[in-house]
């Protein structure tokens, strides 16, 4: 098969070198999104799909949008038999959709179709949800609408961030698109439309995804902060300064249980949150223009007063509203 590859981040890279390492397989070309510029220093740097691919001496396009009249005669003249897409991050125009011989084929990390959308990892840990997967399907006109190829699912742990299931969904996705694709070269590849229940959708993360809110249960605070780590973050305030806080522990054994909403207790070895049940227990945390460290460290310097509260949301409204030289917009 010769294939058109389209993706950008980490997630994409176990995809594209299985293409790469296939013997019967040949990526005739690669899309990306565009250098970014990154760091204090503001420097220019390739996206991960960019920089293996120019690595192996593909050749690379990084257009802004796939409607361009240059794009589209690139895409033509590949001639290629299939695209496969995952985490391009860039809409497929319709009069490209039919230009491979087998279309456009994504990578798409749920079970469809549940969780359509970008941020379909994300949004089943900050659900709850115990099972996920991974689906390969053809992309249409609509929002991850098209039939499915095949699926393959995989078991939410007790511990998942989004990253940690991001990672396992990727590397067993590599061989899932390869059946794929071995099954619509022999001719034998059969894909099913979406059944119209089970429909829900998963909407790109915001940073305010990540503000938690101390008076819900315990376990959904914990879901939460699972599901937006390690992008955009969960953060709360403490004393008007945003905290960042990596996944918490629901303190469900000797933990004393009269602690108020974002109220914290100090231990020597822990530090605990009230929540709208029981308490949560503080894992690595990072104070505002500070590193990460343990809760237990950043508690020792910070010295909370009992009955010290975390979590006025108010200020992380106010946050967003700031500019970059700390003046209010309108």
């Amino acid at each position: 098969m010769r294939v058109l590859f389209a993706g950008t981040p980490e997630v994409a890279l176990p995809v594209l070198r299985a293409l790469m390492d296939h013997e019967e397989h040949d990526v005739v070309g690669v899309l990306t999104r565009a250098d970014a510029r990154r760091g204090r220093g503001r420097t220019l740097h390739p996206s991960p799909v960019a920089a293996l691919a120019r690595e192996a001496g593909l050749d690379v396009r990084t257009p802004t949008t796939l409607k361009d009249e240059d794009t589209q005669a690139w895409v033509r003249g590949l001639d290629a038999d299939v695209a496969v897409v995952v985490a391009y991050g860039r809409l497929v125009p319709p009069d490209l959709l039919d230009v491979p011989t087998h279309g456009w084929l994504n990578l798409h990390f749920s079970l469809l179709p549940a969780w359509r959308g970008a941020a379909p990892v994300q949004r089943a840990l900050m659900a709850g949800d115990r099972v996920t997967g991974a689906s390969v399907f053809r992309l249409e006109a609509g929002l991850d609408t098209g039939p499915v190829y095949a699926t393959r699912t995989e078991p939410v742990g007790a511990r998942d961030t989004a990253g940690d299931l991001l990672e396992r969904l990727a590397a067993d996705g590599a061989p899932l698109v390869l059946d794929v694709l071995d099954a619509l070269a022999r001719g034998t590849a059969v894909a099913t439309a979406q059944p119209g229940t089970g429909v829900s959708l998963a909407p790109v993360l915001s940073p305010r995804d990540g503000d938690v809110d101390w008076s819900r249960p315990a376990e959904q605070i914990d879901h939460q902060v699972r599901g937006v780590t390690p992008a955009p973050g969960a953060r709360t305030t403490y004393l008007g300064q945003t905290l960042r806080l990596g996944p918490l522990t629901i303190a469900d054994d000797a933990a004393p249980t009269s602690l108020a909403p974002g109220e914290l207790y100090v231990t020597k070895r822990d530090v605990l949150v009230g929540s709208g049940t029981i308490p949560l227990r503080l894992g690595r945390v990072a104070p505002a223009g500070r590193s990460w460290m343990e809760a237990e460290a950043w508690a020792r310097g910070a010295r909370p007063a009992p009955g010290t509260r975390l979590g006025h949301l108010g200020h992380l409204d106010r946050l967003d509203r700031l500019d970059t030289d700390g003046q209010e917009r309108a």
